[in-house]
């Protein structure tokens, strides 16, 4: 069950992200995922927003030393192609424009690969 806190914090980001779509909140695996147009582009875990990364967009993250979103699952550890967030997108519409660009790009781009793939 979701605390308040993570509620509101679920709804703050979603509300910095209309700026790129209607984007929306699902509440999966313990936090959150961060959806537009049905593509996950961002989720939140333990009120830490991560953002969907590629090939393509993977440098803008680790060049700025942000770390994988990884989970446990039966003691081993999984990482996924999510990223944390830069902290001013918290805090800057502009820069969570940017970010959230970049992470639903990332989630277009995966899309696309498996339309290809059928």
């Amino acid at each position: 069950m979701a605390s308040a806190e993570e509620k509101d914090f679920a709804a703050y980001v979603v509300e910095l992200m209309q700026s790129i779509g209607p984007a929306y909140e699902k509440r999966m695996f313990g936090g959150y995922g961060i959806f537009l147009d049905g593509l996950m582009f961002a989720l939140i875990a333990d009120n830490t927003l991560y953002l969907k990364a590629d090939a393509e967009s993977e440098n803008e993250f680790t060049a700025r030393g942000l770390e994988a979103f990884t989970y446990n699952k039966q003691g081993k550890a999984f990482s996924m192609s999510y990223f944390q967030a830069p902290e001013e997108t918290l805090e800057d519409s502009e820069a969570m424009n940017h970010w959230g660009n970049l992470a639903y790009g990332a989630a277009l781009r995966a899309a696309a690969k498996k339309r290809k793939k059928k």
